[in-house]
This record gives structure tokens, sequence and C-alpha cells, in this order.
């Protein structure tokens, strides 16, 4: 169950500091305590601790962010909740699915976060750009409606009953090959590289600097880079800098 341990809950605009305290006591309810909290609107608050009902601990160590990125930085493989991909090019799966590859990467030893947005409308196009998958719950389609601690409640009940249908002790699959992926904070250091890049040799342009930056974010992370080949993008990148400098 340590494993549990690698998953990172980030909750987003986060509305309701009640909303914060009750998706605290779900995930301890199931085994998970890495909580983060991206510009939550009214933290902390007694109503949160309050709706923490015992899961003070997990209150106490969440870690509180202005920027995604950095609640995100540590993490290989990032989820997020959303009922539609809005015409993005990102994996959708469900959250069986969904759970199955996390504790897949845990077990590889990865970092792992899944992100919830603001209550009222969810992750907006910019904050799904950071994710390698979606993840949509197979809800009423007359009423879809799910309340936040409620998604973070069914979430962590699914990681944790992953975790209980796996009884392989990990040691076991010592002889799997561990794949090396390249990290959040990795990721948008390359990202600022290579636009920056981009914009220097004229390739972006006011005019479709938005469009094209979200293809390429979309297109780097299906391809789930590893450290290796990281350093063969920058070095590269690195090379054309040099050369537009002569």
């Amino acid at each position: 169950m340590h494993r549990l341990k690698q998953i990172n809950t980030v909750l987003i605009g986060t509305t309701h500091p009640g909303n914060i305290g009750a998706a605290a006591r779900a995930i301890k309810v199931m085994g998970l305590d890495r909580l983060s909290l991206v510009n939550p609107e009214n933290y902390p608050s007694p109503e949160a601790r309050s709706r923490a009902s015992g899961a003070d601990d997990v209150l106490s160590k969440a870690q509180v962010y202005s920027e995604l990125d950095d609640a995100i930085g540590d993490a290989q493989l990032v989820f997020g909740t959303s009922s539609r991909s809005r015409g993005m090019n990102i994996p959708m799966v469900n959250m069986r699915e969904a759970a199955q590859k996390m504790m897949s990467a845990a077990n590889q030893g990865q970092q792992v976060a899944m992100l919830f947005g603001k209550e009222r409308y969810g992750l907006t196009n910019e904050e799904m750009q950071r994710c390698h998958y979606l993840v949509k719950y197979p809800a009423n389609p007359d009423y879809p409606s799910l309340n936040l601690a409620a998604a973070v409640q069914l979430a962590a009940y699914e990681l944790r009953m992953e975790c209980l249908d796996d009884q392989q002790d990990i040691a076991t699959k010592t002889g799997d090959e561990v794949v090396n992926l390249c990290d959040g904070q990795k990721m948008q250091s390359f990202y600022q590289h290579l636009f920056s890049t981009m914009e220097d040799t004229g390739f972006l342009n006011p005019m479709n600097k938005a469009s094209m930056t979200e293809k390429f974010r979309m297109m780097f992370n299906r391809m789930h880079i590893e450290t290796h080949e990281m350093d063969m993008l920058r070095g590269f990148l690195s090379a054309v800098n040099k050369n537009l400098k002569k």
C-alpha cells in the first residue's frame, strides 16, 4: 500500500474550503496522504478542518502553490478529471483504467499526479495541457454533476482497489524494464526552451503562438519522453540557439 503515497491529489482553485477538508478525509480513508492545493480561494479555514473529520494530518501536510507547474513538478505522469476532451488530442480513460495506469507507474517508482479542477467548470484548457490522460467518470448523462469531494473519493477508492487486486510483491517485478520518464519540472523547462527557440527562429508569432504551443505540448505529452531522450532534445535546441547567435 505504500505505492499509494506516490499519488498526489491536486485540487485547483477550489472555491469551498469544506471540499478541501472532505477531500482530505476521502483520500486518507483509502490510504493516500498527498494533497496539493493550487490557489485555493479560502484556505486555511476552520470549515476545511471540520470537514476533514480526523484527517487533520493530511491537511497539515498539504502543500499550497500559486502555480500548477510547481504542484506537479515531481510527477512523471499526470491525469486530469474532465467530462470531455474539448477537442484536445489527449487520451481519455475511465477511472478504473486510470487507476491501473497510475499503480503501474508507481510500481516503476514514478510519481503520479491527479488533477481536479474548480467546482463550477473543472479544468481549464491550459490545465488540461499538462495532462497525459484525461479521466471521465461514467456518470448518468441526464445528471452528470459530481461533487468535488465525491469525485476524489471515487478516484481514491479505485486506486485502493487496484492495490488490493494486485497482491504480487513488487520485488517479483524487478525483471520489468524501469523507464525513467521526465517529470513535470523537466518538461516545463523543456517547453520554455523549445518555445523561446521557436520564437527566435520566427516559427512562432502572435497569430499562431497559442495554437502551436498547445499542439506541441499535446504531442510531447503523448510521447512520454524519457530522460535520455530529453538530453538529446535539449542538446539539439542548444545547438540551434548557438547557430542563431552566429
